[in-house]
């Protein structure tokens, strides 16, 4: 073997103990990788289950599912809330608030509510095709919330619309506000319909949700639109839903329909009341 030859062949093996090394560690970095994303997907899986047990125990149901039960405005697959303009608290220098449409969804469009705050109204009442529901508002913690129904309520835009999804043991609460839900059961659209804008949550600091406390619902943070609920026992739910409003008449109605419970059942265990509770007028008042 020649001198050049020799050269080649020692530079061949060189090259092929490099390539081998190189083909050695992008296996140890492949195995690495895989075992990072078999603990990720375990700790995933747990994270899933701990909903699951969640849902399951307060939710009332054996079924495993990943529900929610809190309450909430279900995004349409359009719907990014956090896209645009962002709404903005209430600034007391000019008394206003910023109220901002929202992207997407499901809505009964009747414009933006005025900038300029209301605070004078202390009283919310729902007349229902099963009686008078009053609910004493609170302006001064809440202002661009009770501004928002205060404009809501002029427009008619409750008018007809059907309470669409009642809770459980575990969270007793009767969701509203939708005003294209048909509370049948059946439509999968419930609980999609809002005004076309949103709006900031207010008054969360230490905020309970015990019997009689009226809040909003929501699909996030600072994405207010028309839905709340009203609280007929004491809801294990965290501080992200502004209570906006306490009933002082007419309680008796939410014990009757949730006493009828649910068409249907969900996983979670809420699902379209029964008892059906229709709106037919909302009406705000500065009259206690």
């Amino acid at each position: 073997m020649s001198g050049r030859e020799r050269q080649k062949q020692l530079a061949r093996e060189h090259y092929e103990r490099q390539t081998k090394r190189r083909i050695e560690r992008e296996a140890k970095v492949a195995r690495a990788k895989r075992i990072a994303l078999i603990s990720t997907s375990v700790v995933g899986v747990l994270a899933v289950a701990g909903v699951i047990v969640a849902t399951s125990v307060f939710g009332g149901s054996d079924t495993t599912a990943t529900a929610d039960p809190a309450p909430s405005e279900t995004a349409s697959p359009e719907t990014t809330s956090g896209a645009g303009a962002q709404p903005t608290a209430f600034d007391a220098a000019s008394g206003t608030c910023g109220y901002v449409a929202s992207e997407g969804g499901t809505t009964k469009n009747v414009g933006l509510p005025p900038a300029k705050v209301d605070k004078t109204p202390t009283t919310m009442t729902l007349k229902t095709n099963q009686g008078d529901i009053v609910i004493k508002v609170s302006a001064d913690k809440t202002p661009c919330t009770v501004n928002s129904f205060a404009f809501l309520a002029q427009k008619k835009y409750f008018d007809g619309s059907k309470c669409h999804r009642l809770g459980s043991d575990q969270f007793p609460m009767l969701q509203c506000g939708d005003p294209l839900a048909k509370a049948d059961g059946k439509n999968p659209t419930d609980g999609q319909g809002g005004p076309g804008y949103r709006f900031v949550n207010e008054n969360l600091e230490g905020a309970k949700y015990t019997r009689g406390v009226v809040a909003m619902a929501n699909s996030g943070p600072d994405t207010n639109g028309s839905q709340f609920f009203l609280v007929y026992g004491d809801a294990p739910l965290t501080p992200d839903y502004t209570p906006f409003g306490t009933v002082t008449k007419g309680l008796e109605i939410l014990d009757k329909v949730n006493k009828a419970g649910v068409i249907t059942p969900g996983s979670d265990g809420t699902g379209a009341p029964k008892e059906t509770l229709e709106i037919k007028d909302v009406t705000m008042s500065s009259k206690s």
